[in-house]
């Protein structure tokens, strides 16, 4: 997954893209190698969610209710704003400058939450450095991780 070019300065590991709610459960996971930039897998990730909410189209208009969607600098594209707005979320893109407007916005960005639920990803020692060699083992520890994750924030509380 890795070359000689000198723009990925030959990266090694792989990076975690998780789609969490406001209280940090995974919703989606997509994993790439280390040197993937953000943008190219913002709509995949949105797309493998894991529960799928009603479609916006399916509700009569004055019904309809969009989603927030909190995203990270990295994915600031029009080409990924355009696509996350078709499918129904309202996205809201935090920069640094941001930091110190939060209390004039209504839905300021959270990105604590995500670092929060990578933070108990990397609890588990699989994950933290991986040791598998192949891609789809190591997708399936993560979600056995979300599976964890999900069961101790929702049934052991």
């Amino acid at each position: 997954m890795t070359g000689s070019n000198p723009t990925d300065r030959s990266k090694l590991g792989t990076k975690r893209h998780i789609l969490t709610d406001k209280d940090g459960i995974p919703l989606s996971t997509v994993i790439t190698s280390a040197n993937t930039h953000d943008v190219t897998v913002a709509i995949d990730t949105v797309d493998s969610i894991v529960i799928k909410r009603p479609s916006p189209l399916s509700k009569p208009k004055h019904n309809q209710k969009k989603q927030n969607l909190c995203l990270d600098k990295a994915y600031h594209s029009k080409e990924v704003e355009q696509e996350i707005i078709n499918r129904g979320y309202i996205p809201h893109i935090r920069h640094r400058r941001e930091e110190e407007k939060l209390f004039h916005r209504t839905h300021p960005a959270r990105r604590w939450v995500v670092e929060r639920t990578n933070s108990w990803h990397n609890r588990f020692r699989k994950l933290f450095t991986r040791y598998e060699k192949k891609d789809e083992n190591y997708l399936g520890l993560v979600q056995l991780a979300n599976s964890l994750i999900v069961y101790r924030r929702i049934i052991l509380g």
